[in-house]
């Protein structure tokens, strides 16, 4: 069998209320993952497409998380909503959704202004 194009991540990391990092699947309903699944299966996008459930991918501010292999792609604040755009955009048409992408100066970065705002905040006041 081939290699799959695509393979999405959805995180499904749970936390407490309240978190200071946030959450991806606060209720862990998988909701996400199952619109990706509905989604990838009425698009007809075959075997060669993957939706898995993920741990945490440690991006919480910037949660829920997709990342999108082998190109790379990670979005943020994803809502069900947005998952046909991904699909038709991204997966289908190779079109990277901006409004979406965490940008790479902001992956894997503890400066990033978007991590840990609360004790940032502290350091103004």
């Amino acid at each position: 069998m081939p290699a799959f194009t695509h393979h999405v991540f959805i995180c499904g990391n749970k936390r407490e209320p309240g978190h200071t990092r946030g959450c991806c699947d606060p209720n862990g309903s998988q909701v996400l993952r199952e619109a990706f699944r509905k989604e990838l299966k009425q698009a007809k996008a075959g075997p060669l497409v993957r939706a898995n459930q993920a741990g945490c991918l440690d991006q919480c501010e910037h949660g829920p998380v997709v990342a999108i292999y082998p190109q790379g792609i990670w979005y943020g604040r994803v809502k069900p909503e947005d998952v046909p755009r991904i699909v038709n955009r991204t997966i289908l048409a190779g079109e990277v959704l901006d409004d979406l992408l965490i940008q790479e100066s902001c992956l894997n970065n503890p400066d990033c202004p978007h991590r840990r705002p609360a004790q940032k905040d502290q350091g103004k006041a």
